[in-house]
């Protein structure tokens, strides 16, 4: 869905606290609230602004062919000043895009659960979790729980592994399909133009993720020449659920000492 132009679409968003502008981004079929564990600690010394993107939460749906440059898109339209942008699997590749085309607006990046670089089998594999979400959605939103949350993690927060499946179901599915076409073929596209990301580049995954694996984070690292790699011990897909204090403080030390450099260099 875009409007006249190609302009892009008014994105659902709020914002909390004061200082370095933060922005966050969530993933396919997620919405902001998946940030809310991450929120009071950051907000504590940046204005974090949370973002529903395209086709998620309160953002207009999206249409099939949406591309990752309209996601981008959106997402810059809420940048009045250099922000740093956090971006969780699919919004780490939007935030990649971002980057990419609107280098002066963006402070750094901190690339959560980033796929990047994907192999044949990778590839292959996401492509067939697209078909049965395309076939049984409730049962691949079921399976995208079982993925995320392990089962020890599962029995300890039964209620949140709940809330993220009730999430998921909610979906428009057009939507959700139409932005997983974007999570499954994207990375492929940016792979090239990654050297020519100028940002301070933070890729930070979970030891267990199996879909965006610890070696896809240390691809973007070696890839983006202000690149580097941080790996969470005992930690699956969803690092802003599963381990809120070790992420923010990952964010927190990224985007610290280049918060002054911003604001120095772009003085009001």
């Amino acid at each position: 869905m875009t409007g006249p132009g190609n302009t892009p679409v008014q994105l659902s968003h709020a914002s909390y606290g004061s200082g370095p502008h933060l922005v966050l981004l969530h993933g396919v079929g997620l919405d902001r609230a998946m940030w809310d564990r991450c929120l009071p600690a950051l907000a504590a010394s940046c204005r974090v602004t949370v973002v529903d993107l395209r086709g998620h939460g309160g953002s207009p749906p999206a249409a099939p062919g949406t591309t990752l440059e309209e996601l981008a898109a959106d997402v810059g339209a809420l940048l009045a000043e250099p922000a740093h942008v956090v971006g969780f699997s699919l919004g780490a590749l939007v935030a990649q895009q971002l980057a990419l085309v609107r280098p002066a607006m963006t402070a750094s990046l901190t690339l959560v659960s980033s796929v990047a670089g994907r192999s044949q089998q990778e590839r292959a594999a996401v492509a067939l979790r697209r078909e049965k979400a395309n076939e049984d959605f409730a049962g691949s939103a079921r399976a995208a729980v079982d993925r995320w949350f392990s089962p020890q993690w599962r029995q300890q927060d039964p209620a949140l592994a709940e809330a993220v499946l009730h999430r998921l179901l909610s979906n428009d599915r057009a939507s959700y399909l139409a932005c997983y076409d974007v999570f499954a073929t994207a990375d492929a596209t940016l792979w090239p133009a990654l050297p020519r990301i100028t940002a301070p580049t933070l890729a930070v995954t979970g030891a267990d993720d199996p879909g965006s694996t610890p070696e896809m984070s240390r691809r973007l690292a070696s890839r983006i020449p202000k690149g580097r790699a941080t790996v969470v011990p005992g930690a699956r897909h969803l690092l802003p659920l599963e381990r809120p204090e070790a992420l923010t403080e990952a964010i927190v030390r990224h985007t610290g000492p280049t918060a002054r450099i911003a604001q120095e260099s772009h003085p009001a």
